[in-house]
């Protein structure tokens, strides 16, 4: 099956999109309510261990919506690993 290369590039920036504004509303979310109990770190772990993977892969095959969507998506990890440790300590009223 040939795939056109403009639905392609639609079929990979909305995968992108989709796949990051999950972590952008975790983002406001925990900004909001300055807690990121419910965030296991395990996930953190093992979804930034998948991401390094596709960006590897991404590289490999040159890919740019791969390369970009994981980029992206290990710079947002990273804000909500440092909202979690920032505001573990903190206690809401």
């Amino acid at each position: 099956m040939e795939v056109d290369g403009v639905l392609l590039t639609i079929l990979g920036v909305s995968a992108g999109i989709l796949i990051l504004t999950g972590w952008v509303e975790q983002v406001y979310k925990g900004y909001k309510t300055k807690s990121m109990k419910d965030i296991s770190k395990f996930l953190m772990i093992f979804i930034a261990a998948g991401s390094t993977l596709w960006l590897v892969y991404g590289s490999i095959v040159s890919d740019v919506f791969i390369i970009g969507t994981n980029i992206a998506g290990l710079i947002l990890m990273i804000i909500v690993s440092a909202m979690k440790r920032r505001y573990q300590n903190v206690v809401n009223v």
